[in-house]
């Protein structure tokens, strides 16, 4: 049984999350850790970077998936990251149709340098906030991310969406 409380709850965790997207996927905020990274590169293609560093090796369907884009705008998104020089294509070596995308030397120091542009940035948010809480934030956070990809995992294996 839900307890009203434990429903308020719910509703809270949604709308934090909600408010967290919106401000991860601002254009601004993307503005502002490049030029804090001493970063150049066109704001369309950052996350796909990040998401080839954090995901990758990985494929363009899979990708533009894991953004909310088409693929073939991805396409010819990854396409300029490799001309840049910052992700190298190679087949799959599980399905050689596939062209998966893999982070290179280069794509590697910038997502570095925007890693570090991140905790410069962040640093100040959690100044004042304890150890403790600051690892329960992390326990928890991981482990609610874990608990909605199982969810979504298990629902495509039934034929489901989530």
């Amino acid at each position: 049984m839900t307890t009203r409380r434990r429903q308020v709850a719910l509703r809270h965790v949604h709308e934090s999350m909600v408010d967290l997207v919106a401000v991860i996927n601002a254009p601004q905020l993307d503005e502002i850790i490049l030029r804090e990274a001493g970063v150049t590169l066109d704001r369309p293609l950052f996350p796909l970077l990040v998401g080839i560093q954090r995901f990758g090796p990985i494929g363009v369907v899979e990708l533009a998936e894991r953004a909310g884009r088409d693929h073939t705008t991805v396409s010819r998104q990854v396409a300029k990251l490799a001309g840049l020089g910052l992700v190298d294509r190679r087949p799959s070596p599980v399905d050689r149709r596939v062209r998966e995308a893999v982070i290179s030397t280069a794509g590697r120091q910038v997502t570095d340098a925007i890693d570090a542009a991140r905790h410069r940035l962040n640093s100040p948010v959690f100044a004042d906030w304890s150890d403790r809480d600051l690892f329960a934030l992390e326990r928890l956070f991981r482990r609610y991310v874990d608990d909605l990809v199982a969810l979504a995992e298990t629902s495509r294996e039934q034929g489901g969406t989530t």
